[in-house]
């Protein structure tokens, strides 16, 4: 079979197709130049002893050099590991060990994150490279590639990401797939085949990615579009009206977002929303979140019913898809199945009927399993094998899925998952805290925000001075998405006698009903 699916091909058959472009003018790559940079980076892996299997973790911004470092990895059959650049050092290095990469590769514009990452990094990784730039302790990824043959290696299997997805409780969760065993581009990847066949896209396209690249569905997107010959435009970071602008400019065909984005364009003054020509856009795409049945009628309203959306987790074990025509007949919805068979569950393992609410599970899909974390692996499975993101929901008589709950407790700020124990355990630290639970409440902009509920040691301090003190604390010791914007103080928080908070009270108090 020819392996055409894979940038090495589009480089021979149209070099000088544009493969990646940032939105800001910054720079760009023909499917030549990714091709060839990849394939050195890939050279640079296997030259310090990395063979399929192995791992390379990153810390990178939207740059342009990104995607070529993820082709590297694919054409080594390597994991690779892209981690969020809004978290702190301790956070980053946690990963880096759990995952066992042995590389690590740094954005030269993290300098304080460069810095002081080198305290927490576990003694066993030997490569710091830094990308775009110098940073004490790192070697230029740059000069390190520069003596590498730009050929493609004698063999390349092809490699994975390994991506970690937040759970409800306790620290990120690794999903590590198994790697796909066959050579670089010799099948599409099974998003790949969705995108075809749900987006219709193809070397034509031109796919806009606005969201940070070290999310799942962003980079997976962007891995979908090269391997079709497309070109993927990126924005360093998201702007509504640079957003707009990208889609004139570039003439993008297919975007995807996420709630808050449309919001933060719907927003804009009615004379700057209808300055732009979008009519080459076709396709947007949008997922990461719940979308408000408002927000998502104006978008309609204003782009036409090109707007597509789809529920699915890092884990890969389903995918539920809702054309526009499904959601306006079915208005709230996400979807129904296109991989994997979808049943909602009580807590007693039943499965429920039509309009009953319980718990999403996918049957005849894709396995996974959390890395180095049975338990958790197990948690997320009934004994029959079907798996759960823990999403609460139900299915409509007709089998369309609706979301009551994007994970039980889990806080969606901006389309970032955002779980609340590791605040909580920050801030029961503190000494001016007896006890503390974490929510989301809602926010108009961003879906949801943090709030804490604190019960201080005197109610007499309680007040706006040790809010500011408690918000302080945790942004000190934890990335600032995780922290709360608010903070309310009460007598006694409803524990039962053995110690289990009664979380959905107060999210029930405080989200209003």
């Amino acid at each position: 079979m020819t392996a055409r699916f894979h940038p090495g091909h589009q480089a021979a058959a149209t070099p000088d197709k544009p493969a990646i472009v940032m939105s800001d003018g910054s720079g760009s790559l023909t499917y030549a130049a990714l091709e060839a940079m990849a394939n050195r980076i890939s050279r640079l892996f296997r030259s310090i002893g990395l063979g399929p299997g192995d791992h390379v973790a990153l810390v990178v911004t939207n740059r342009l050099e990104f995607l070529p470092v993820v082709w590297g990895a694919r054409y080594a059959g390597l994991y690779y590991t892209a981690i969020s650049t809004r978290l702190m050092p301790h956070e980053v290095a946690y990963i880096v060990d759990d995952c066992g990469a042995a590389a690590l590769v740094v954005d030269a514009a993290l300098p304080e994150l460069a810095a002081d990452l080198g305290e927490h990094l576990p003694d066993r990784l030997e490569h710091h490279w830094v990308l775009g730039g110098e940073a004490p302790g790192y070697q230029s990824l740059e000069d390190a590639i520069a003596g590498h043959a730009d050929e493609p290696l004698d063999d390349r299997p092809t490699g994975s990401d390994m991506l970690y997805s937040s759970g409800t409780t306790g620290r990120p969760k690794g999903v590590k797939p198994p790697l796909p065993g066959h050579p670089i581009g010799a099948e599409p990847s099974t998003l790949t085949k969705l995108v075809v066949r749900l987006f219709a896209s193809d070397a034509d396209s031109v796919y806009l990615s606005p969201a940070p690249l070290y999310h799942a569905a962003p980079m997976r997107y962007c891995v979908a579009h090269h391997e079709l010959g497309g070109t993927v435009v990126v924005m360093p970071r998201f702007d509504p009206t640079e957003a707009l602008a990208a889609i004139e400019h570039h003439r993008v065909t297919i975007a995807q977002w996420v709630p808050t984005m449309f919001v933060r364009m719907l927003k804009l003054p009615p004379g700057e929303r209808k300055r732009h020509d979008l009519s080459s856009l076709r396709v947007a795409v949008h997922a990461a979140a719940p979308c408000p049945i408002e927000v998502k009628q104006r978008m309609l309203d204003w782009w036409g019913p090109i707007i597509h959306e789809y529920y699915a987790g890092t884990e890969g074990n389903g995918f539920v898809y809702a054309s526009p025509d499904d959601w306006l007949a079915h208005p709230g919805t996400v979807g129904r199945a296109v991989l994997g068979t979808v049943h909602v569950v009580d807590d007693d393992g039943r499965e429920l009927g039509p309009g009953e609410t319980g718990t999403i599970y996918f049957s005849d899909g894709p396995r996974f399993r959390y890395h180095g974390d049975e338990a958790k692996t197990a948690e997320a499975h009934l004994p029959n094998g079907w798996s759960t993101l823990g999403d609460i929901g139900h299915l409509d008589a007709d089998g369309f899925l609706h979301l009551t709950d994007r994970r039980a407790h889990t806080i969606i700020v901006g389309g970032v998952n955002v779980y609340p124990q590791e605040a909580e355990n920050v801030l029961t630290l503190h000494p001016k805290v007896v006890d503390v639970a974490v929510i989301g409440v809602p926010d108009p902009e961003r879906g949801e925000q943090v709030k804490a509920i604190v019960q201080p040691t005197s109610m007499d301090e309680a007040g706006p001075d040790l809010e500011a003190e408690l918000i302080a604390y945790c942004r000190e010791r934890l990335s600032g998405m995780k922290c709360p914007r608010s903070v309310a103080f009460r007598d006694e928080l409803p524990r039962h006698p053995t110690g289990k908070l009664f979380k959905r009270l107060l999210v029930a108090e405080y989200r209003g009903g």
